[in-house]
């Protein structure tokens, strides 16, 4: 009788405990949403703001633009519209290498960004905020991609920066180290630090954006 009582008694205790830790971690997974996701449908707006960096050589284009961000829900892929000013006009345009960078730190200009966002740990270009390679026209990017980034959860990119870089990116087919980290797309010439927006932003630049598309696309 004894044995039966002290295994009841141990089952019970286990029973006290695992409840106990289903309702701690229900209570850490069911946060609430933000503000934003709740006024906006579920759907999370960012921007981020282009300057040149800091530590800019004289020789190099100084940007200016804007990295617009929508995405739906965390299922859907992030909508990113890259707009930029500043290339050269002059000569045969060269593509530039646009990435996320894991930190939003601007104190030594774009060089304090730290490497790419990489929180799964793999080569390059496999990195969620590889955006790839732009060329511009008449000194102007303006592209409207898809991204495997989110705006979402633990893995967001809100406060870490986008930045372009000098020079073309080999996508990870230049056989050495560098290749596997960043590309080989030289030095960092423009940044900004993701933050969260409004809806009004995107709106506005991604029919602005969608006009200049059909216009083109008349001409040609």
């Amino acid at each position: 009788m004894r044995l039966y009582g002290s295994a009841s008694i141990l089952e019970t205790a286990l029973l006290v405990l695992l409840a106990s830790f289903q309702q701690c971690a229900s209570t850490q997974t069911d946060i609430p949403p933000s503000p934003e996701v709740l006024q906006h449908n579920g759907t999370l707006y960012a921007a981020c703001k282009l300057r040149p960096s800091t530590s800019l050589p004289q020789l190099l284009p100084k940007l200016y633009g804007q990295v617009l961000f929508k995405q739906d829900n965390p299922q859907e892929k992030l909508q990113v519209l890259l707009s930029f000013s500043g290339f050269p006009i002059e000569g045969t345009p060269q593509s530039r290498a646009v990435h996320i960078h894991q930190y939003g730190d601007l104190s030594r200009g774009c060089d304090s960004t730290g490497g790419h966002y990489n929180p799964y740990g793999v080569d390059h270009p496999n990195h969620p905020g590889d955006f790839g390679n732009f060329e511009p026209q008449q000194g102007k990017i303006s592209v409207l991609i898809e991204s495997e980034a989110t705006l979402f959860g633990n893995l967001s990119v809100f406060g870490r920066a986008v930045v372009v870089h000098e020079m073309h990116d080999d996508l990870g087919q230049g056989g050495d180290d560098g290749s596997k980290l960043h590309g080989n797309a030289g030095r960092r010439i423009a940044c900004c630090v993701i933050g969260i927006s409004s809806p009004s932003l995107w709106n506005t630049q991604h029919k602005r954006h969608m006009r200049q598309l059909r216009r083109t696309e008349s001409v040609n």
